[in-house]
């Protein structure tokens, strides 16, 4: 027997059994034939509050009252619903016995004692809303629905039960189910299990990731043992849900690792750092150690600091945005008063007073502005947990020995996305401590798929002097008067600008160079994606907006520390008619603020460019936005500044976030050659800017787009002729034959369905990796021949992709492999395309047959070309009489006869080709509407009875007679159901009086519709 890719009803079956016999959890039943409003089981969580919990009766009856209520209100929508349900899940809801009574918290979850809480599984849960659905496994802990999982077979991906999951909370189905959903599943046996919770989006689906010393013969045990056991499905919810700022989360597996092994440090009153790649939710891990910290540690206090003004905003912003409130000093004088006092439990603090104009902070002024702040009765109030940002700057030693002093008794834990740097990294170690946990790097989060790979690019612009002589005149010209030693002053100033600046003309260069990026690049082109260009300085931001502007390039806006004030431009007019550096930085902001203010201008600008990234193309920046920005539309960072190490990193980390299907890279182009690529032309890009970072730390950071989109293609090429490879003969009727079977063979679609679905795939792999590439062919080290072969080849398996879609009637969606691609292919591949045979989507069989025109002469052979059409109508009339034929044997079964004749007709050529274009049109309106082309008795008037009537030798007496027994005797859900179905077959065989019989008709009932 085969048990490859067995029934989604195995694996349900398997799965339900593991949450009994390895979990633990009671079998709740079947519930397809019960249906449900909302996701809690009124008599189960009774029985738990009074029994279990030893509640009075009144009080229980109205907590559940509140409980439900809660659930069943959807006016604020699913988040907001589910926001509430969570909250009393958590905290408890404080009841009255009696009116003027002190209130009494009832806990609908004892999170304290895991075993003392009922864990149920229940499966094919009807559940009724606008449109009824039917989830597969339910997890209700007390009778309250704190889980779903959608299981699939093993060769059907998790993408369809991720999606399934989406539409059940959508308004047109059962949202009102998902109010007290914490953990929305999907999985199957070969790729075990993704999940989320309410309206997460399929990108980010989480897989869970954990060793295991025991093996498993299908990863979706290990993952639903690893997630779903008692005690850690309470702790992830209890512990690691989060509501922010309109979008719930769950924990990533390192966030969750991480937060686990803090906890150990705290309860040893052991610091270190934890170390969290950029771009995998550190900030998140903050907010939910600092939370377990204020729940579970007496007395605590929570102290941040951070040493950017956006950085501190934004941690602000973030304990805010989920409801934590959090008190921003103002002062050092101000941190200190408040730590004086235990009126904030959670505080956030700025080391430095000048945060918009310092790179790395006045640490100094901050520090003594400290020491001079403490009075003689000063002692911090509180068992203090501080918690340092970036603690991977230059200056945190500094800071953390003052701290100490201020704080002697307090623990400190340092959080950094990025390596430490080799000289740094034992004295970080010494004075916070060591790594908490397993650092989680850069490469580790790329293979989980928590942030997107690097490509890097180096681009030279050379700079050289067109015309020495002129440059020599015009100075002599415009110093005469000056002393020597003043002129060789203003030539050592004019080198100084030249080196720093740069020429008109390179930055001209530049500046063509990305907007050309932004007509070919495919994100870019499309307007999905979008960018940031890295300037030297503010002057030279200013100068490449000029540019960009002048180029017709609106889309774009300056962000820096630049504050544009009336005082920049007095006493710089010279007379000259030209500009100053500081009258051309305030003339550019004027035009570009046009009457806003710098602030609300740069806001509007940031949310733009996350929100609608074709409307706000390009960001320009010196030093804002380089960290904790997030944008996942940001996809190329073009660098045109000397930077390295941290303040280089945390910058490439801008584009690595993810974002919409077809970004599968960020971009790196680097105009400074920053890892001496050009120089030296070598690959390893862990050298030159990060040599003060130990290797392994780094690892993996950075790859050569060429040689990462060469390796792409030619895999993909090499992947598609092999699929294609034993095809014969390589004709249009050949390749139709290998990937859709001889039209003669009734279950050849079906056999060759994984084959065409392979062909798709790699078809759209092609035309991704070729579009990465379709520019730079030559640079990426082809020569003209060769690109132009590739394109030729690209062309022909595309269209060969198109021709099997139609030819086979499958009709699939295949939008999930290939988002964008056509236009990615309008915009590259210019070549005539083969004619299409026929647009078949959208149409029915019929219509189809009618429509198809003769070949025309320009296709090709034109006797070939007439095979193909037939092969492909007869390729789709053949799949409606498998896919129809369990409904009505005998018909189907004539019909296919007939096309079987019709085809041998066609290929002995004893009919014309118009004869044959008549006939299957007849023969497919026989198949789509027996009905109207067959000749039934009056009282035969539904599909149902017509099949009784076909299957029973056309005993209309008979035939009428069951359907009456059907339609008084067959119970919802008869076709799963064991006694059920029973009492079906035993009336069936009662009127029909022959076993054998009477189970063919039975499996011919079981496909009718109307039953």
């Amino acid at each position: 027997m085969n048990h490859i890719g067995k029934s989604e009803r195995a694996t349900q079956d398997r799965v339900v059994r593991f949450f009994q016999e390895t979990l633990g959890y009671t079998y709740l039943g079947n519930w397809e034939n019960e249906e449900r409003k909302i996701p809690i089981e009124e008599n189960l969580l009774f029985n738990f509050l009074t029994q279990t919990q030893g509640y009075p009766k009144h009080v229980a009856n109205k907590a559940i009252s509140k409980l439900v209520n809660a659930a069943s209100n959807l006016a604020n929508g699913l988040y907001e619903a589910n926001k509430a349900v969570h909250s009393m899940l958590r905290y408890g809801i404080p009841i009255a016995e009696e009116t003027g009574k002190l209130k009494e918290t009832v806990h609908f979850i004892n999170w304290k004692n895991y075993a003392n809480n009922d864990f149920g599984v229940a499966e094919e849960v009807t559940v009724v809303g606008r449109h009824t659905k039917r989830p597969d496994v339910v997890l209700y802990i007390n009778g309250i629905a704190l889980g779903v999982l959608e299981l699939k077979r093993s060769k059907v991906g998790i993408e369809e039960g991720i999606t399934q999951n989406l539409d059940n909370q959508s308004n047109e189905f059962i949202p009102n189910f998902f109010t007290t959903m914490q953990l929305v599943m999907a999985g199957n046996d070969t790729q075990g299990l993704r999940y989320g919770t309410i309206q997460t989006s399929a990108k980010y689906y989480l897989k869970w990731k954990e060793e295991s010393t025991k093996e498993f013969d299908y990863i979706l045990d290990k993952h639903i043992l690893q997630m779903c056991n008692k005690e850690r499905l309470l702790e992830l919810v209890y512990d690691f849900i989060i509501f922010d700022k309109g979008v719930k989360k769950l924990c990533r597996p390192n966030q969750y690792f991480g937060i686990k092994a803090a906890q150990t440090n705290v309860l040893t009153k052991q610091g270190g750092i934890l170390w969290h790649t950029q771009g995998s939710g550190k900030s998140l891990t903050m907010i939910w150690l600092t939370k377990w910290v204020q729940e579970n540690i007496k007395d605590s206090r929570v102290l941040i600091i951070t040493d950017r003004e956006e950085l501190d905003s934004q941690i602000e912003g973030l304990f805010l945005g989920v409801d934590e409130p959090i008190y921003r000093t103002k002062s050092g004088k101000d941190l200190i008063a408040t730590l004086n006092e235990k009126r904030q439990r959670l505080i956030c603090s700025l080391v430095h007073k000048f945060g918009r104009t310092s790179e790395e902070g006045d640490f100094d002024s901050y520090i003594d502005e400290l020491k001079a702040s403490i009075g003689a009765d000063f002692k911090a109030k509180g068992n203090i947990f501080v918690f340092v940002d970036e603690c991977h700057r230059t200056q945190s030693g500094k800071l953390h020995e003052a701290m100490k002093t201020i704080l002697p008794e307090a623990l400190f834990i340092g959080f950094t996305g990025t390596p430490l740097l080799k000289k740094d990294k034992q004295k970080s170690i010494e004075i916070f401590g060591p790594y908490i946990g397993e650092p989680y790097k850069f490469d580790e989060a790329v293979e989980d798929g928590v942030v997107l790979d690097l490509l890097y690019e180096a681009r030279e612009v050379e700079q050289f002097i067109t015309d020495q002589q002129s440059i020599d005149d015009w100075f002599e010209a415009e110093t005469k008067g000056l002393t020597d030693i003043a002129k060789v002053e203003l030539k050592k100033r004019w080198g100084t600008l030249q080196k720093v600046l740069g020429s008109k003309s390179r930055l001209e260069k530049i500046v063509f160079d990305i907007v050309k990026d932004f007509k070919v690049k495919p994100r870019l082109a499309n307007g999905n994606g979008n960018a940031m260009l890295v300037s030297g300085s503010v002057y030279q931001a200013c100068k490449y907006y000029e540019l960009f502007q002048n180029a017709g390039f609106k889309e774009c806006a300056i962000i820096t520390s630049y504050q544009p004030h009336i005082a920049d431009i007095k006493g710089e007019n010279t007379g000259e008619g030209t500009l100053t550096e500081k009258a051309l930085k305030y003339e550019v902001y004027q035009k570009m603020l046009n009457g806003k203010t710098t602030e609300d201008f740069e806001a509007e600008a940031k949310a733009t460019f996350i929100k609608e990234p074709n409307k706000m193309k390009l960001l320009i920046v010196v030093d804002k936005l380089l960290t904790g920005f997030d944008a996942p539309s940001a996809t190329y960072l073009y660098i045109d500044k000397k930077m390295q190490d941290h303040g280089l990193f945390q910058a490439l980390c801008r584009v690595n976030r993810v974002h919409t299907v077809d970004k599968d890279y960020g971009y790196i182009i680097d105009y400074k050659d920053l890892f001496n690529s050009i120089e030296d032309s070598i690959n390893d890009y862990t050298s030159a800017a990060f040599d003060n970072y130990d290797s392994d730390d780094v690892s993996g950071l950075l790859k050569d787009r060429f040689d990462v989109g060469k390796e792409r293609l030619e895999t993909a090429l090499e992947a598609i002729r092999a699929l294609c490879e034993p095809a014969f003969p390589k004709t249009e009727p050949g390749y139709i034959r290998y990937f859709c079977g001889n039209t003669e063979v009734k279950d050849d679609l079906q056999k060759t369905e994984e084959l065409r679905v392979t062909l798709y795939k790699s078809t759209s792999s092609l035309i991704r990796a070729f579009a990465n590439l379709a520019n730079e062919m030559i640079k990426a080290g082809y020569s003209q021949e060769e690109a132009n072969k590739i394109k030729s080849e690209v062309d022909f398996y595309s269209d060969l992709r198109d021709t099997i879609k139609q030819a086979s009637g499958d009709g699939l969606n295949f939008k999930l492999y290939e988002p964008g691609m056509r236009q990615l292919m309008d915009m590259y591949v210019d070549a005539k395309s083969s004619k299409k045979i026929s647009d078949f989507e959208n149409q029915t069989l019929v219509d189809l047959i009618i429509n198809v025109s003769e070949p025309n002469e320009e296709y090709g052979n034109k006797k070939k070309s007439k095979e193909a059409v037939a092969e492909t109508i007869e390729n789709n009339v053949r799949k409606v009489i498998i896919e129809e034929s369990q409904t009505n044997p005998k018909y189907y079964e004539k019909m296919s006869l007939l096309l079987d004749e019709l085809i041998k007709q066609r290929k002995e050529e004893a009919i014309s080709y118009q004869e044959y274009l008549m006939k299957v049109k007849d023969l497919a309106t026989k198949i789509t509407q027996p009905a109207q082309t067959s000749t039934y008795p009056d009282n035969i008037d539904s599909p149902a009875k017509r099949a009784l009537f076909d299957n029973l030798e056309e005993n209309e007496v008979l035939a009428l007679a069951l359907d009456n027994v059907i339609q008084t005797q067959a119970q919802d859900g008869f076709r799963e159901h064991p006694l059920k179905k029973k009492k079906l077959k035993i009336a069936i065989r009662r009127l029909l009086k022959d076993d054998e019989k009477a189970e063919e008709i039975f499996q011919i009932i079981k496909a009718q519709s109307e039953y």
